[in-house]
């Protein structure tokens, strides 16, 4: 993850930008500018313009270049069609010296601005900056304020680490505590389990959004999203199998923007492989938690996942290290554990494992149906930190009159659907 991208969200969400040219040559030097100067980005290009309302349906880009020189075809209705078709996208036009009636009448059209040929790099770079800081407003933010929840997501180097069911406490304690809805991702894809977990009779999952993902609002969104008895809002992965191609880094930042406009806390439970997938889910995480087992290999695997995503880009000072089960017999000790992947553990969690698989068998949360119990506890100790850690204050008293005003939307909206 190179660099500081224009668009951040957690560690940093790509910026992606769309060029539509008939010419490979201003591909090659738009490609070579941004690569040196732009940082956290994805450029895609299209050379057939009849092509381009598929693609950007598709990767929904923050930017688009149109290029003038498209081989006879009107830019003015390309713009109009791409606005209707992605109205968040800001577009540039680029235009030569000489063609000041064209870049005219792409700014009449909706393009925000333009960039003269030969192309400048500050040029180029600048009008990026600031179309992307003066973008139109969200068709997700239905006239509400600017809002923005967080991401946490749980991730583990192999399946059998308790990575589902610390997800799914974990979230039901940061509801409770912070009296604020939560809303939790299936994202593993390979092997969901947050519906049987849950005991969810729900048909609708994220495989419903995908096809037309650039229409989606957040009225769309709530009709696929599952409802636990809790109040937590689910969304559920297909079941394995049924989804035939891997869901795109645009799909993964559309949907999570859209769940952290509607919800303070989004928590995303992480499966294999660690593909582009799961590393687009990673780029929008304000914390990643880790599960582990205190064994020799699970150690082992941990620390390479560490490795890569520390090498990516992801602060060690964001990553929280869970260990499962610490209390086995032959465990490995903390200060061991420590040491050997060179970061902290943040909670222990005590071995129960009979108390465990019932909840998971029957669809029963710990946090719901032993609470007092020490996993609980030590999950309720998980979600406090991480609610500390995204600058949630739990409130009582009189200091509940004056809530934090970040959270107040969240609140109104909590309360109306309870």
């Amino acid at each position: 993850m190179a660099g500081s991208g224009i668009l951040q969200s957690g560690f940093g969400e790509t910026t992606r930008i769309l060029l539509v040219s008939t010419q490979e040559s201003t591909f090659e030097e738009v490609s070579e500018i941004l690569a040196e100067h732009l940082g956290n980005h994805q450029l895609y290009w299209v050379s057939q313009p009849e092509l381009v309302l598929v693609r950007a349906a598709d990767i929904i880009p923050h930017v688009v270049l149109i290029d003038e020189e498209l081989l006879g075809m009107d830019i003015e209705r390309l713009i109009t069609q791409l606005l209707a078709s992605v109205p968040e996208t800001e577009i540039l036009a680029i235009v030569g010296w000489d063609s000041m009636a064209t870049a005219s009448k792409a700014v009449l059209a909706g393009a925000r601005a333009f960039v003269t040929k030969p192309i400048s790099r500050e040029d180029l770079i600048i009008s990026i900056r600031r179309v992307i800081g003066s973008q139109r407003p969200s068709a997700l933010a239905d006239d509400e304020p600017t809002r923005s929840g967080s991401v946490v997501v749980f991730c583990a180097p192999k399946g059998g680490t308790g990575r589902t069911t610390t997800c799914i406490n974990t979230a039901l304690w940061m509801q409770e505590i912070s009296n604020r809805q939560v809303a939790m991702v299936d994202a593993d894809f390979a092997a969901p389990a947050l519906d049987v977990a849950l005991n969810l009779k729900w048909d609708r999952s994220i495989g419903d959004l995908l096809p037309r993902l650039a229409q989606v609002d957040n009225r769309m969104l709530e009709d696929v999203l599952a409802t636990h008895a809790s109040g937590l809002r689910v969304l559920l992965a297909p079941p394995p199998g049924e989804l035939t191609d891997e869901v795109s880094l645009p799909q993964v930042q559309r949907i999570t923007a859209m769940m952290k406009r509607m919800f303070p806390f989004v928590l995303v439970d992480l499966g294999l492989p660690m593909n582009d997938t799961a590393f687009a889910f990673l780029d929008s995480a304000d914390h990643i938690v880790i599960t582990v087992q205190p064994e020799m290999v699970g150690l082992r695997n941990t620390r390479r996942m560490v490795d890569r995503l520390i090498e990516r880009g992801y602060s060690a000072e964001r990553i929280d290290l869970v260990v499962i089960r610490s209390n086995i017999r032959g465990a490995m000790g903390r200060e061991d554990i420590e040491r050997s992947l060179k970061i902290p553990v943040e909670i222990e969690v005590p071995d129960d494992q009979p108390l465990v698989t019932h909840s998971i068998n029957t669809g029963v949360p710990l946090q719901r149906s032993n609470d007092r119990g020490s996993v609980s506890k030590a999950y309720r100790k998980l979600a406090e930190h991480l609610l500390q850690e995204l600058g949630f204050a739990a409130l009582s008293g009189k200091d509940a009159a004056r809530d934090d005003s970040r959270f107040s939307w969240f609140a109104r909206k909590s309360d109306s659907s309870a």
